[in-house]
């Protein structure tokens, strides 16, 4: 008698995701070169061929994991908006950037290292999606400009420092806790991330902190 729909359904998803969670792991140990499917199936714990039965090659689910990662970092992750105040949008959009590091560092790290090569799976990304989601934020960025809530500062550029300020805890884990002599940094040092950064962005930005 053959399962119901549904229950095989909850089964693909939950062995798809356990694939995307390996092949996360191969391709921040190895790269997307190196990486080897063989390996991602024992990762996995599951046979090689349903690797292939969720994905037609590496290309394939090294993509699908990239865009995996990018769908939850535009929704998410995504607090700027005109809805609320310069400050608290900011501030949300800082720990959130800072917490994402913290609990998911391997999707950061992939994301870097396709951007260090050139970004050879997400030029149409790029150049299509990303650009017009960057431009939403600049104008959200610079409504608030010009209504006074923020010095008159570079959208692009605030946008930059943020993200590569927050993202480097991240992928540059190894140098923070070296430089700070920690083995790896526990919740009270990204709480204390969060509030140094807030600080520094926010009044470089001209809003006041208490």
């Amino acid at each position: 008698m053959s399962k119901p729909k549904s229950v095989d359904g909850v089964i693909r998803q939950k062995n798809k995701q356990k694939i995307l969670t390996a092949a996360k792991q191969e391709f921040v140990t190895f790269g997307f070169k190196g990486a080897s499917i063989k390996r991602i199936a024992e990762r996995a714990g599951l046979p090689r061929a349903n690797i292939h039965y969720y994905f037609e090659n590496k290309e394939d689910l090294y993509q699908q994991l990239l865009n995996e990662i990018l769908t939850l970092w535009n929704s998410s992750y995504d607090t700027l908006n005109s809805e609320h105040s310069a400050k608290e949008s900011l501030t949300d959009y800082i720990r959130a950037k800072v917490m994402y590091s913290k609990d998911d560092p391997d999707a950061s790290r992939i994301f870097a290292s396709e951007i260090i090569h050139g970004a050879p799976q997400l030029q149409s990304y790029l150049s299509d999606e990303f650009k017009q989601w960057v431009l939403t934020k600049v104008a959200v960025i610079q409504g608030w400009i010009d209504d006074g809530q923020l010095n008159a500062v570079n959208p692009y550029h605030l946008l930059f420092l943020i993200w590569g300020a927050t993202q480097h805890y991240a992928d540059f884990n190894v140098q923070v806790t070296s430089a700070m002599d920690k083995e790896q940094l526990t919740e009270q040092d990204f709480e204390e991330v969060v509030a140094s950064l807030t600080t520094i962005i926010l009044t470089g930005c001209g809003i006041a902190i208490p």
